[in-house]
């Protein structure tokens, strides 16, 4: 007796998966394709710009993964009502819940993936082109400060870029100064690198504080790393889920905010339970009692209206705990807990099939 259900759900589960899988081929070869045209002025040559348009994709998929997760549930029941499968399931006795149980697992499998796997591969391969965009900056600059054993140096970069272990400064202005805040020379070049050991330029103009300039190479021992540079910059999204809480921990022990760092991990950490509030929603607006069910369109149109709402509602509670207003766990949990509940009640009171 237990053979049925067993290949029912599996047979919902392929569905579910069916359907997910096809919407998210195509949004991904829109946005692909999008990525691809914008950033190929910009690339060298094709195959760059093809890699680079393959790492943005993979950044906007936690953005449309939810709403994509919710449009297959509704492209694999309206299919199964469609072709008279779900009259047939139903029929075996199984309830709106049995069968939304596979998809619901199904929805699980599709977060938990994307928290362990997609996240870290996407932070391993753009971590290789980290660039300004990948930083929190201010007034979109790059600022660093360091009290060195008998000075202070000081540096406004207007971007950076990775090259190897090392990171390099774009349009640098440095100013060392002695322990008494006098300026001893400032330092202006269109390059300079980072390394383990200091900073170095090979081509640099050097002020000293008697108004003397001078051109050339131009290095400086400093404490500070290519590390202790990325740990103070990177955004959030550019940590993997697997790092997040001992960077978050080492972080906190200095005194640095951490919030949009939490709201990460816990948005990471709790990704399976929004695709289920997702799933649970679309199945919820996919309940109908006709084969031939001329409201599904409006029904459809509806759960996409509805599912964007959502996406609002998210959005705004990230918001709020990214600023400290609410908790950051409460503020990712709250949200697919209250969508789940509403969705229930809706399959609870359907008059099904």
């Amino acid at each position: 007796m237990r053979i049925v259900p067993n290949i029912l759900s599996r047979f919902l589960l392929r569905r579910f998966f069916g359907g997910v899988g096809l919407i998210l081929l195509i949004v991904c070869g829109i946005i692909y394709a999008v990525t691809f045209v914008e950033r190929l002025p910009s690339n060298p040559d094709v195959w760059s710009a093809i890699t680079d348009a393959w790492i943005r994709l993979l950044e906007y998929v936690p953005m449309f993964l939810p709403l994509a997760v919710f449009m297959g549930t509704l492209l694999a029941m309206y299919n199964m009502t469609k072709s008279s499968e779900s009259i047939i399931i139903s029929s075996a006795g199984m309830s709106p819940y049995q069968i939304a149980r596979p998809f619901l697992v199904g929805a699980a499998i599709i977060g938990i993936f994307t928290t362990t796997v997609i996240n870290p591969y996407f932070v391993s391969i753009s971590y290789k082109n980290l660039n300004n965009h990948d930083l929190q900056l201010v007034d979109d600059t790059i600022w660093l400060r360091e009290e060195g054993n008998n000075h202070f140096l000081t540096m406004a970069a207007r971007d950076m870029k990775k090259q190897d272990s090392n990171l390099v400064f774009i349009d640098a202005k440095i100013f060392i100064q002695d322990k008494n805040f006098k300026l001893q020379n400032r330092i202006q070049t269109e390059s300079v690198t980072l390394s383990e050991s200091g900073m170095f330029s090979n081509n640099a103009q050097i002020w000293d504080s008697r108004g003397n300039i001078s051109s050339g190479a131009w290095e400086i021992a400093t404490k500070t790393t290519p590390q202790t540079v990325l740990d103070r910059y990177l955004q959030p999204n550019q940590i993997s889920f697997w790092e997040l809480p001992k960077f978050i921990q080492k972080m906190t022990s200095i005194g640095a905010p951490m919030r949009g760092h939490l709201v990460q991990f816990w948005t990471l950490l709790f990704l399976p339970l929004t695709m289920i509030a997702m799933t649970t929603l679309g199945v919820a607006f996919s309940q109908t009692r006709q084969r031939r069910n001329f409201n599904f369109g409006l029904k459809f149109s509806l759960g996409i209206i509805t599912c964007f709402l959502m996406y609002f509602l998210i959005n705004t509670f990230n918001a709020l705990g990214s600023t400290g207003a609410l908790p950051p766990i409460l503020a990712i949990i709250a949200p697919p807990i209250i969508i789940i509940a509403a969705a229930g009640v809706f399959i609870e009171h359907f008059d099904t099939i």
